[in-house]
């Protein structure tokens, strides 16, 4: 297997009035379970039911009602762990978080803070060609999600949806190795993309699937270094957190607009306060929730209704041995087995459908030629028409595939096969019996190539004597040739001609 090593992404940097300034970025990505039943009741998950319709007593705080794990979500969990090569603790623990949620009808959250069933792990975000960072996981932990307020329906009353109250989520907490916003998102990315490989999350941010909390904080270059030394948080500023960013492209803009913000204040000899922060996307701004609580805020204890979580290292292996091929690997496997490009690879691994639907294009053909047409001539055409996903591509892996073969056997020219293929996009069929029926097939009979360029090169004696001189007009005779055939002449064989006949 192929063995890359990667350069580490220069800190972002931003100039302040006084100074340059560093950013430094944790985040905790909340992702939801991919799970048909929540995580302490066997009430559905299904995104968009009615309002209210997918709640069991115990998500209503019914009294008397009490939890039962869903050992689905834990396996879920298992799984994701394992995917970002973290450790599985086989001892976890379940804890009431005491906060007022208005759309949590227990008063509580029951989350992991002393005990998670996660512990430490890595992800590797690639950057760019030969440039990628590793961001060490710090943990993660299960906890059940609130439900949801809605402000805009009456002018005096807020209505509550418990539909999401009680779903399974995995909250995913970095360590503060983020060093700029264009990494931020890259690392959701890559995390979004581990999760849809091992079928864990969905992914989907639009639908609330996954969203992030994202803690800045600034620091004066050279300090990062002093903080990795040391393992000392004071040499980094004072952290604050950006809550519920749910794009890719606002995680972005919010931390820009934070981390000026906070160069602002400290250049002007004020101070960062810790507190939790919202981002305003049409006024480009981060305003003040709350200040920032810390763990004894929430007055934390063990959940009395649930015992601690112990699981079996024989199981954890059994779900480790079902992991599917990950998105490093595919992407290695695919560099090496095809002879792909680092880019194309990435290109197309980045989603497990995209990637499925390349190895059965390539099953049996040129690799190099099967990403060309995959990425480029599909991937642009499927863009074009409304940013189609590749499960709505009106052209199978079989119809492309068809079309290679035909370029393969010189039955077609590249040119022609762009033609096919836009006729295949647009109206089907089998793309041998299209090129059969519609004469499509290229010239390759010397004599009819050879009759019309005959003919071009008597028309044109002055454009002969100026390629003589340059040969490389030649390829204005090519093209000519091209043209009075309908582009069906065999390219190699009308530049082997052309020069056979300059030359004579």
């Amino acid at each position: 297997m192929l063995d890359l090593t990667y350069e580490t992404p220069k800190p972002k940097v931003i100039a302040g009035a006084k100074q340059d300034w560093e950013l430094v970025i944790g985040l905790e990505v909340h992702a939801q379970v991919s799970s048909n039943a929540k995580l302490f009741s066997g009430a559905s998950t299904k995104f968009g039911a009615e309002p209210n319709s997918n709640v069991a007593f115990v998500d209503a705080g019914m009294p008397g009602m009490l939890p039962v794990i869903n050992e689905e979500c834990v396996a879920q969990a298992v799984r994701t762990g394992l995917g970002l090569k973290a450790e599985i603790n086989l001892y976890s623990a379940f804890d009431r978080k005491n906060y007022f949620y208005p759309d949590l009808p227990q008063g509580y959250q029951i989350s992991q803070l002393y005990h998670p069933i996660v512990g430490v792990g890595e992800v590797l975000v690639e950057m760019g060609s030969g440039i990628a960072r590793t961001v060490r996981i710090e943990r993660i932990h299960l906890e059940q999600d609130a439900g949801k307020s809605i402000h805009d329906m009456d002018p005096t009353m807020s209505f509550v949806d418990l539909n999401r109250t009680g779903v399974a989520l995995m909250e995913i907490v970095s360590m503060p190795d983020i060093r700029g916003p264009e990494e931020a998102a890259a690392y959701v990315s890559k995390l979004r993309q581990i999760m849809r490989y091992l079928g864990t999350c969905d992914g989907n941010m639009q639908n609330g699937s996954m969203r992030a909390d994202v803690n800045v904080s600034i620091c004066a270059p050279g300090q990062y270094e002093k903080y990795q030394e040391t393992g000392d948080f004071s040499h980094l500023g004072t952290r604050c957190e950006i809550k519920n960013m749910n794009s890719l492209r606002f995680i972005q803009q919010a931390i820009e607009v934070e981390a000026k913000r906070q160069i602002a204040i400290v250049e002007g000899g004020g101070t960062v306060s810790q507190e939790t922060r919202l981002y305003d996307p049409d006024k480009g701004e981060t305003r003040s929730m709350r200040s920032k609580e810390e763990a004894h805020d929430y007055r934390y204890f063990p959940d009395p209704d649930l015992l601690p979580l112990e699981i079996e290292q024989a199981w954890v292996d059994d779900l480790k041995a079902h992991l599917p091929e990950l998105p490093d690997e595919k992407r290695l496997r695919f560099m090496e087995e095809f002879g792909l490009s680092d880019y194309d690879s990435g290109v197309l691994t980045a989603d497990t459908a995209d990637a499925a639907y390349f190895e059965e294009v390539a099953k049996g053909r040129d690799g190099k030629i099967a990403a060309n047409w995959v990425i480029n001539e599909l991937f642009g055409r499927l863009k074009k028409d409304d940013d189609k996903a590749i499960g709505d591509s009106p052209v199978s892996p079989a119809q492309l595939g068809g079309i290679i073969d035909l370029i393969a056997s010189d039955a077609i020219s590249g040119k022609i096969a762009k033609d096919l293929f836009e006729i295949v996009y647009s109206e089907g069929g089998d793309p041998a019996e299209i090129v059969e029926a519609r004469g499509m097939k290229q010239v390759t009979d010397l004599g009819p190539i050879e009759a019309a360029l005959d003919e071009i090169i008597a028309a044109n004696p002055a454009q002969v004597e100026k390629a003589k001189e340059n040969p490389k007009l030649a390829g204005w005779f090519v093209g000519q040739v091209m043209k009075a055939t309908g582009g069906k002449a065999n390219p190699k064989a009308v530049n082997e001609l052309v020069a056979k006949k300059l030359a004579g």
